[in-house]
């Protein structure tokens, strides 16, 4: 992820997340757990983008018995699934410790985004700033309260959107390798 570009570094206990909302939770209980991450990740996508974040969400290893790997979503979003034995908070912290010492040179900022409040007190410790669950889910809101407003206001202005005018087949398509 590109320092310079970015306000700051998000990071986002992904697990802790999908406990704390609600919708996360229920699709995580009715679909399964892959569902409940790809919905997070979809969430954060435009999210962001908007807020002009690098972001990571990051996973803990225990359902998955491998290395760790990381996946790249957008160029500004990524997924980090831990080692095997580590756990989201133990590569927070890391993260965190580097940022302390080194990236606090590069980086302006450096976000978590949990409600774990040990791991909060550890994060703060670090020199980093914390977001509850509950206050990225605002957060998120409020960025799809302003686009939505932002895209009428456009609609009402005449102006047109090329996504618009494509077939609902091409944008299907077009949706599809948005999520690859």
């Amino acid at each position: 992820m590109s320092a310079s570009a970015s306000q700051a570094l998000l990071l986002v206990d992904g697990y802790n997340i999908i406990g704390s909302w609600l919708g996360l939770q229920q699709t995580r209980d009715q679909v399964g757990l892959d569902a409940a991450r790809d919905e997070l990740k979809a969430t954060l996508v435009d999210y962001t983008a908007v807020q002009g974040f690098d972001t990571e969400i990051i996973f803990d290893s225990h359902y998955q018995q491998s290395i760790g790997t990381c996946e790249a979503v957008t160029p500004n979003l990524s997924v980090r699934y831990t080692n095997f034995g580590q756990t989201a908070d133990t590569y927070i912290e890391k993260v965190c410790a580097h940022f302390y010492h080194e990236w606090l040179k590069t980086h302006p900022r450096l976000i978590v985004a949990t409600s774990d409040n040990a791991q909060r007190l550890t994060v703060i410790g670090y020199g980093a700033e914390c977001m509850s669950a509950r206050q990225l889910a605002v957060d998120v809101e409020l960025m799809v309260t302003k686009t939505r407003r932002l895209q009428q206001q456009d609609g009402k202005s005449g102006r047109s959107r090329l996504f618009n005018s494509l077939s609902p087949s091409a944008k299907q398509r077009l949706q599809s390798l948005r999520f690859q």
